[in-house]
């Protein structure tokens, strides 16, 4: 077999593997008779509302488990078929065996994204922040560029996207801003972007054309909904109103609608400025709190939740997860993963899945890579 199937089989084979690893197939076959057993119970809908928590995880198992069986079955014919191809020297149906590969490859690689989102808040919506670190205009610049990434990122995914605030930069680009994003798996798939980002490129505010080093950081936390219950004190506290300082009109500076809240406890500062209404922006700051609280508990069920802590004490060297290469070449480098895009106007134009997805997939197997640092 020539080594682009074998290739496209090794990564099948990877991705199906990472499926089971995470599915726990015993157990989930096991789980699903327990679940059609309790669905064929005619005193099920008794209780609508578990009847109906019941046949939705019956669902999501059977769908589980039936891709696993089927990314394994179509592995299994095509690589029967390319090794039948070879035996008879065809290679026309060589071909055709190599392009359902590859779709299995595909298919396999959207369960295995699908799979790795089953975190109890992944569903939900999300709101990204967007920081400059320091360095000034430089990158303030680059903190706007990486907010228009996951804008971009957002639209491609037809998700909803609103700006909640935004401070702009002295000279140029932001100082801060958050993104509202509203659609299924949102969080899910946003929260591996938490971190610092890092630009190398010959910047367009230096007239003697060097190159220069910025950073920013994204941080990622799930809109809470009501079944998630957060408590949090008014007296722990402190809320602040002022003037919005972004674009909104002829309106936008003449009360002090915006609202910041200060979390005391925890040190967290939420502000929102995007209504006119200082009832509306407090409302959703307060919903932005309750949201970065719940993150925080999020974190601390996690193992890994530790070393993304430590991550976030500074936007400089030393801290970053990704780094976009502009000048003197090209090249885009996860230093979690390993994962590279040779392409950085199209990472920065929102094409950031495979990114994505690896971090995901990393995050899962707990693999640490040893990677070097892009200069």
């Amino acid at each position: 077999m020539r080594a682009e199937a074998l290739q496209l089989v090794e990564d099948i084979k990877q991705s199906a593997g990472l499926l089971r690893r995470h599915l726990d197939v015993d157990v989930a076959t096991r789980r699903l008779a327990e679940l059609n057993a309790k669905s064929e119970d005619p005193t099920l809908w008794n209780n609508p509302e578990l009847a109906q928590k019941v046949m939705r995880e019956r669902t999501e198992l059977e769908e589980s488990l039936g891709a696993v069986s089927r990314i394994e079955r179509d592995l299994e014919d095509a690589t029967g078929l390319i090794e039948l191809a070879e035996a008879e020297g065809d290679a026309g149906v060589e071909e055709e065996g190599i392009a359902l590969l590859k779709a299995v490859k595909a298919e396999a690689e959207r369960m295995q994204v699908s799979a790795l989102l089953s975190g109890e808040a992944d569903g939900n919506d999300t709101y990204l922040e967007v920081h400059s670190g320091a360095g000034g205009t430089e990158s303030q610049d680059w903190a706007r560029m990486l907010f228009r990434m996951y804008n971009r990122w957002a639209e491609r995914k037809d998700f909803k996207v609103e700006i909640i605030d935004e401070t702009p930069g002295d000279e140029a680009g932001i100082k801060s801003a958050t993104l509202l994003v509203k659609g299924h798996n949102a969080y899910g798939l946003l929260k591996t972007e938490s971190g610092v980002h890092r630009l190398v490129r010959i910047s367009p505010f230096d007239s003697n054309a060097r190159r220069h080093t910025s950073f920013a950081s994204a941080w990622v936390f799930p809109v809470v909904d009501d079944k998630i219950e957060v408590d949090v004190k008014e007296s722990d506290c402190r809320i602040d109103t002022f003037r919005s300082s972004g674009a909104g009109g002829q309106h936008i500076n003449t009360t002090d609608s915006a609202v910041r809240i200060t979390h005391h406890p925890s040190g967290i500062v939420v502000a929102c400025q995007s209504e006119r209404s200082q009832h509306k922006n407090r409302a959703t700051a307060w919903n932005m709190l309750r949201a970065r609280l719940y993150e925080m508990e999020l974190e601390k069920r996690e193992a890994a939740a530790n070393a993304d802590a430590a991550s976030k004490t500074d936007i400089g060297w030393g801290h970053q997860i990704r780094s976009y290469v502009l000048q003197p070449y090209q090249l885009v480098k996860d230093l979690r993963t390993g994962m590279t895009s040779g392409t950085p106007a199209e990472v920065l134009d929102g094409d950031i899945d495979s990114f994505i997805q690896a971090s995901l997939a990393h995050r899962l197997t707990g693999r640490k890579d040893d990677v070097e640092d892009v200069d």
